[in-house]
């Protein structure tokens, strides 16, 4: 399901040199940039950073850095990162702007797997010489901290078997606890925290079947609570990711401006991953491809280097 489209034998010295050759000079040639890191994997990514290193002494992210400006720069950054070394990234960028961007913390937090954040937390800790929990910590407050912390800091069982008995009793909880407004109640915080997204999953289809409607639909009363968004949010992540990125992209692109953080944020973090499914979603909600949606939006190198992770054939 990704989109990304990467060669099986590449060299990475020879790509190592290209991209020395791109930055040398007067100007930089952002079109070699794009044709070489547009189509290399996560492994091949790394292996092209080591060959550089050891051919020129020089580390290839901040020479990027140097070279390109704009959101093109922030998107190559973020691509020639290690996946986890990216996210830590997204996580620090998201809890330090003035009002927290919580829902980044959510989509690290409750799409990816207990193993994968694990390796993110660690990656976070090895960067900024703090855990992502203190940190999400000190930058939230109240019920939102609690419910953030308590995600952040999860460890999901993350195997496919299903308590339907529990599943029914544990939807009760979290209907009684939404009827009541009782949105901060410890339980709700538990079980989002703590089940598998398996069992989750069960939990949430239980909560529809008895009470007629989603989860999602009983906590969308108040849009100035942070508390009920940032759990709507969990709920969307861990229920269906794809859906919940197809959202997102469909929100970054439409309106008057381009929410180009969110646009780069789900080009980069899924091309690898399931791309070409929220690409089929955009279009059958849309009725237009997301590359052509995207090509419409951005400009220039931004625009190309988007266009070719989503899979345009140059």
């Amino acid at each position: 399901m990704a989109t990304l489209i990467s060669p099986d034998q590449f060299s990475p010295v020879e790509d190592a040199e290209a991209l020395q050759k791109a930055c040398k000079g007067w100007g930089t040639d952002e079109k070699a940039i794009i044709k070489i890191l547009g189509h290399r994997n996560a492994t091949q990514r790394k292996q092209i950073r080591q060959a550089y290193e050891e051919l020129y002494e020089e580390d290839l992210v901040k020479r990027l850095e140097n070279e390109l400006s704009g959101d093109f720069e922030k998107a190559v950054y973020r691509w020639i990162l290690d996946p986890a070394d990216r996210d830590a990234v997204l996580a620090n960028v998201a809890v330090r702007k003035a009002e927290s961007n919580y829902h980044v913390i959510i989509e690290i937090s409750c799409i990816l797997s207990p193993e994968e954040l694990l390796v993110v937390r660690r990656a976070y800790q090895s960067r900024y010489k703090r855990s992502l929990e203190e940190d999400v910590a000190a930058h939230t407050t109240g019920d939102l901290r609690q419910l953030l912390v308590a995600l952040v800091s999860a460890y999901r069982y993350d195997g496919h078997e299903v308590n339907e008995r529990l599943a029914k009793s544990e939807a009760d909880i979290l209907h009684d606890a939404i009827k009541d407004k009782a949105f901060n109640h410890e339980e709700v915080t538990r079980i989002l925290s703590t089940r598998s997204k398996t069992q989750l999953r069960a939990i949430f289809n239980r909560y529809k079947d008895e009470h007629d409607t989603s989860i999602t639909k009983n906590l969308s009363g108040d849009p100035h609570s942070d508390l009920q968004k940032a759990l709507r949010t969990a709920i969307r992540c861990i229920n269906d990711p794809k859906k919940y990125f197809e959202k997102l992209v469909r929100n970054a692109i439409k309106g008057v401006g381009t929410d180009e953080e969110a646009l780069t944020r789900v080009i980069v973090t899924r091309a690898e991953r399931d791309l070409n499914g929220i690409k089929e979603l955009y279009y059958q909600r849309n009725s237009v491809s997301l590359d052509h949606a995207v090509a419409k939006e951005t400009s220039g190198d931004y625009k190309a280097f988007l266009l070719t992770l989503l899979g345009k054939e140059d």
